[in-house]
C-alpha cells in the first residue's frame, strides 16, 4: 500500500498497477484525514501480515522537509506523518523501516541530503522515523 502519494511519473503509475497497489494519494488524506486513511490501510491484516515500510522524508510537505532530492509540494504535515508512523508501531505488525537510495543503492532510514539541507527543520523530520526504533 502507499499512502501520501501525489506525484507520479507514467513509469511509476504502471508499476503501481502492475502490482495491484492500493493507493492512498494526498486527496484521500485531505478527504478523510490521516486516522480514517491509517485504519483503511491496516484493515483487514492477520495476526501473520508483517509490514515493510518503506518511509521517504520527500513524502512530508517541503515546508516541513526542504532539504531532501525531490521536494513537491502538498505532503503531510509533520503530525500526520508522525501519526501515520504511531498507527503502524501501535498496529504491532512493524517488522522493518527501510529505505533505497536510488544514487547509491544503500539502505538507510531516511533521505535527507546534508548538501542541501536547509535547516533543521530536515532533522526534525527525520526523528519522527527514529522514534519508533525507540518504541519498538
Amino acid at each position: 500500500r502507499q499512502i501520501g502519494i501525489r506525484s507520479v511519473d507514467a513509469g511509476e503509475k504502471r508499476f503501481v498497477h502492475e502490482q495491484g497497489l492500493e493507493v492512498f494519494d494526498m486527496r484521500a488524506i485531505d478527504e478523510v484525514g490521516m486516522r480514517q486513511v491509517m485504519e483503511r490501510a491496516l484493515a483487514g491484516m492477520d495476526a501473520d501480515t508483517h509490514l515493510h515500510v518503506s518511509f521517504d522524508v520527500d513524502f512530508l510537505d517541503p515546508d516541513i522537509a526542504p532539504g531532501v532530492g525531490t521536494t513537491v509540494p502538498g505532503g503531510p504535515t509533520y503530525r500526520e506523518a508522525q501519526l501515520c508512523m504511531e498507527m503502524i508501531a501501535d498496529s504491532g505488525r512493524l517488522a522493518r523501516i527501510f529505505h533505497r537510495s536510488r544514487a547509491t543503492n544503500e539502505y538507510g532510514i531516511a533521505l535527507v541530503c546534508p548538501k542541501i539541507q536547509v535547516s533543521n527543520l530536515d532533522q526534525r523530520a527525520g526523528n519522527a522515523e527514529a522514534k519508533l526504533y525507540r518504541r519498538n
